[in-house]
């Protein structure tokens, strides 16, 4: 199942990363300006931030039926891409693709709730968070393969094809751990045993004002605000950046974009491993987590010299070092929504963070878009570095805690 996820994950980050690698080719070939393509980024913005929606529908149609409903939207929307003519056009698909890619985060805790232990979330989200970085990875080499042999057209085309394969995976696949059968009842008992007996639910549709309500909501919501803005730069500017200040060609930009991808990956794993580590030392759960997400934000000051060293590759290293440590601290923080909320509730809390945190790439693109003209990015690099330590003073000072105790599991915790 959770190979499956990260595939859909790798699809969704790969189809949504095709239109910033094709930039500098299509900018220049349909003659949009810096402050047009801003416009376009912030049109999937925009809409991305409707993750709610995305939630409650999964809350209610059901996991299987209402993700398949939205990734096969994702992939035609894409391939539609192939066939703009103007950046008013690339606007309208992108604001059409990103109401159906903000599904993908909602259904991949909702699912990692259903599937893994508590104990063994943590992992199973960083598993599944890779498929963001792997996809964002994966784009360069191919997007730019494919501009090269054919043209950027193509490049949507292929990417959304893909994801109309893994959806017929998705339907053939994924069952609940209720109904799948291949599962053992000792397998089923056991997944039972490693979740939180309050957080099971009673079946009935998320309450969004009561949720709007908790502190526990805010505490996770505010610090993906602060947080997300790195990984929008990573994904849709970092090809302009690196042809523009660093003056790399095509294939420079093929060779270097996907290294802070590489790192993220990395990264995703290490949140995963701290969060454990401090829990066999006696940590609780959430302080663990928390404690994971602080040294994240710890490491993220590296992002604020970007824009000062000299070295073009010395500063693709610094954004390496900036995609492990921000989804060192991501992976955490998304999987707090599966440990604070019950089942019914975890795809609609994750879908309003992630409005949150879409709501501050949002801002950023803005800015960047208006002002990186006149002030370089380099002022947005140094706010990078900051940002995610006052998100962990902000974790440690809204999120309690609940007090009902985990039931031990009855078997050998199995950490993939």
């Amino acid at each position: 199942m959770i190979v499956l996820l990260m595939l859909g994950s790798i699809i969704n980050y790969l189809t949504r990363s095709t239109l910033a690698v094709a930039a500098p080719t299509i900018l220049q070939d349909l003659h949009i300006t810096a402050e047009q393509y801003s416009r376009i980024l912030n049109a999937f913005q925009g809409t991305i931030m409707l993750q709610p929606l995305c939630g409650y529908v999964l809350d209610g149609l059901g996991l299987k039926l209402g993700f398949a409903i939205f990734a096969i939207a994702w992939s035609l929307i894409s391939i539609a891409h192939g066939f703009a003519h103007n950046w008013q056009a690339f606007a309208w698909l992108r604001g059409l693709l990103g109401l159906a890619e903000g599904s993908s985060n909602p259904a991949g805790m909702k699912a990692t709730a259903e599937w893994f232990p508590a104990k063994e979330r943590g992992l199973a989200t960083g598993l599944f968070n890779i498929g963001a970085s792997v996809g964002s990875m994966v784009a360069p080499l191919l997007v730019v393969w494919v501009i090269l042999h054919y043209n950027w057209q193509a490049a949507f085309v292929v990417t959304g094809g893909l994801g109309v394969i893994w959806v017929a995976l998705w339907w053939w696949f994924y069952q609940s751990p209720e109904k799948h059968p291949a599962l053992s009842s000792e397998e089923r008992e056991y997944i039972a045993a490693g979740q939180e007996s309050h957080l099971r639910g009673d079946g009935t549709r998320p309450a969004i004002l009561k949720i709007l309500r908790q502190r526990n909501f805010w505490g996770i919501a505010l610090p993906r605000f602060l947080a997300d803005p790195t990984w929008g730069t990573l994904t849709f500017w970092l090809p302009l950046y690196l042809s523009t200040v660093r003056h790399f060609n095509l294939k420079e930009i093929a060779l270097t974009a996907w290294l802070p991808f590489v790192a993220a990956d990395l990264g995703c794993m290490f949140g995963g491993t701290v969060v454990v580590a401090l829990e066999k030392r006696g940590v609780s759960l959430i302080n663990a987590r928390r404690g994971a997400f602080t040294l994240g934000a710890g490491m993220m000051i590296c992002m604020a010299f970007v824009g000062f060293v000299q070295s073009p590759y010395t500063a693709v290293g610094l954004l390496c070092l900036g995609g492990f440590a921000h989804q060192t601290l991501s992976v955490t923080v998304i999987t707090m929504s599966s440990d604070l909320f019950k089942r019914n509730e975890v795809a609609t809390v994750t879908g309003m963070a992630g409005t949150c945190g879409n709501a501050g790439v949002l801002v950023f693109n803005l800015l960047i878009g208006v002002l990186v003209a006149t002030v370089g990015y380099t002022p947005f690099f140094i706010c990078l570095g900051g940002l995610d330590l006052i998100g962990a003073v902000v974790l440690w000072t809204l999120v309690r805690e609940r007090k009902t105790a985990l039931p031990e599991p009855q078997v050998l915790n199995a950490k993939y």
